[in-house]
């Protein structure tokens, strides 16, 4: 039998629970949604998160996506899934914890007697603790950004190749493999033997159901390729990149991009523009470096020196 929090499972069992960390200011218990998928077979165990950016909500899609499709009776091992990380950022469809003004997915591996996100960090790191294999899903917030996987581990650490492996598999097409900050629970994880990987999932506003999808196959991927499922993944090249160059706007104004995501750029091509409200061309931006257009802004008007766009570099296939 598996337990966490309030769900408990026996093989062949499916629960759902709530996992309590704390309380809110009425003094009212609050805990994260949790689903307990226990297969009829042995096997190994896979933890699954989502929304520890609260306005981040494809990750929440995938979860709604795929638990009810995850038949126990068909399933050798264990799924862990918490449905939402940051609870409070969630409620108020804010990127970071307005309990403490923290960015939840910086506090890892946390401290049962810290301050609100360290709590929600350290009580999903014991269950991700508890796993082989963790899936931290996340989006590129409200920008606009291709889908990937992040691989934050290092290119030194021991687990490195485990997690590229881990990426491949989940299979998004793009994978950025760079050191992450420290408190990221896709750092914090490997350090115990955990691969674990950050799908970002496009960026939207709510949840862009194409993005939705490709996380739900991910998530299927991962699931027969290490043996949880029946079946076979067809494992296809991945596009690395290894780092970013980000451009901001020499202007104010309104920006037209002229490329679009996924969009291979050489040294000099032309990504943005930027016009008066007339349409009066004011300034035009080259890029100075090889790579693929990954990331932009959504909304058109920008001040002088506000982010614009960004383009993976260092790019080879794997």
């Amino acid at each position: 039998m598996t337990t966490v929090g309030t769900a408990s499972a026996e093989p062949g069992e499916v629960d759902t629970g709530r996992l309590t960390v704390g309380e809110t200011r009425d003094g009212s218990p609050f805990g994260l949604p949790v689903a307990v998928i226990e297969g009829a077979e042995d096997g190994d165990t896979l933890y699954v998160q989502a929304a520890s950016d609260g306005d981040e909500l494809n990750g929440v899609g995938v979860v709604r996506g795929v638990v009810p499709r995850l038949d126990p009776a068909d399933l050798s091992g264990t799924v862990i899934v918490v449905g939402v990380v940051n609870y409070h950022g969630f409620q108020v469809a804010e990127h970071r914890n307005p309990i403490d003004d923290t960015k939840l997915n910086r506090a890892y591996p946390g401290d049962e007697y810290g301050s609100s996100s360290e709590r929600i960090a350290a009580a999903t790191f014991d269950l991700a603790r508890r796993a082989d294999l963790a899936l931290d899903l996340h989006q590129g917030s409200t920008s606009r950004m291709l889908d990937e996987v992040r691989v934050r581990c290092g290119a030194r650490h021991r687990l490195h190749e485990d997690c590229l492996e881990l990426a491949k598999v989940f299979g998004c097409g793009h994978v950025l493999d760079q050191k992450g900050p420290d408190g990221q629970l896709a750092r914090a994880a490997p350090d115990e033997g955990v691969p674990t990987i950050d799908p970002e999932l496009g960026g939207s506003v709510g949840w862009d159901e194409s993005s939705v999808q490709t996380g739900v196959e991910g998530v299927f991927n991962v699931l027969q390729h290490y043996w949880f499922l029946e079946g076979s993944v067809d494992l296809k090249p991945q596009i690395r990149s290894s780092g970013f160059e980000q451009y901001s706007a020499p202007a104010g104004g309104l920006v037209t991009l002229h490329r679009e995501l996924g969009d291979e750029v050489r040294v000099g091509d032309v990504l943005f523009e930027v016009t008066d409200v007339f349409g009066e061309r004011k300034t035009t931006v080259e890029a100075d470096v090889d790579g693929i257009f990954w990331r932009s802004r959504r909304l058109p008007q920008v001040a002088t020196g506000e982010y614009v766009c960004s383009v993976g570099t260092d790019v080879d296939r794997y």
